[in-house]
């Protein structure tokens, strides 16, 4: 009877602490965060055990992308009306819930500008999907020192003179494709309906590589091709479901 007592104390002991851990992670500290946030004004929607705002997010932005953009410069309802959604629900300053985080939405021009512009450190990216990590490693997910010594790298190239000097690499693959779209309409003898969404994507490749490498989209496709796929597979792991702890 005392070695059961002795084997058994312990094993409840270890699945008490693991339970008021779990229940402090997932629902506890995400309350009292949500607590927090309504105290100082900021308004945001309710959180939601383990998946915060993220099956809203998924229904909104797939509703989006299902239906045809209109031809005027109102991109954001397509590009993140999640975000929108937010804004116009809550204000300027309001949160979502990425998982089990609270997440600050800012659309005030002078706080975005000083987020963007810190550099003490005070400002840290929120938790990413570990799946982006292995697909990106990117300037948009660095933190610290290898943020600050790819953004140096990089600057230089969006110097005001250097995207002047630009110019006419991408007036030349505007005119490609141009000649390419008469060309398709004088083969088929009249008009022609034609989809300007992949046009436009192999225009952007085609610029970047003769203004980044000296070449075009077609020497490059290959390479093109792969980081289309990449794009793909990374923007699925940002839909996953990704609870941080």
């Amino acid at each position: 009877m005392d070695y059961f007592v002795f084997v058994i104390t312990p094993l409840v002991f270890l699945f008490l602490c693991g339970f008021g851990r779990v229940f402090l992670s997932i629902w506890l500290k995400p309350k009292l965060q949500e607590r927090v946030l309504k105290q100082q004004g900021i308004r945001g929607r309710s959180y939601n055990l383990l998946v915060g705002d993220m099956k809203e997010f998924i229904k909104q932005i797939t509703e989006a992308w299902s239906k045809p953009i209109n031809l005027n410069h109102q991109i954001v309802p397509r590009v993140d009306p999640f975000t929108l959604d937010n804004v116009l629900k809550y204000g300027e300053i309001s949160y979502c819930w990425a998982g089990t985080r609270p997440r600050l939405i800012l659309k005030d021009p002078e706080l975005m500008k000083e987020v963007l512009a810190n550099k003490q450190g005070h400002f840290q990216k929120p938790p990413i999907n570990p799946l982006i990590l292995i697909l990106s490693r990117g300037l948009a997910t660095l933190e610290g020192e290898q943020w600050s010594k790819r953004r140096r790298m990089i600057n230089h190239a969006f110097h005001l003179e250097k995207l002047k000097g630009m110019i006419p690499a991408f007036a030349l693959s505007c005119g490609e494709m141009i000649e390419q779209w008469k060309k398709m309409a004088t083969d088929l003898q009249s008009s022609c309906e034609i989809d300007v969404w992949p046009q436009i994507q192999k225009l952007t490749a085609d610029a970047i590589s003769r203004t980044a490498f000296g070449s075009s989209y077609e020497q490059g496709k290959k390479i093109f091709e792969l980081q289309k796929e990449l794009i793909t597979l990374t923007i699925e792991a940002m839909q996953s479901l990704y609870i941080p702890v």
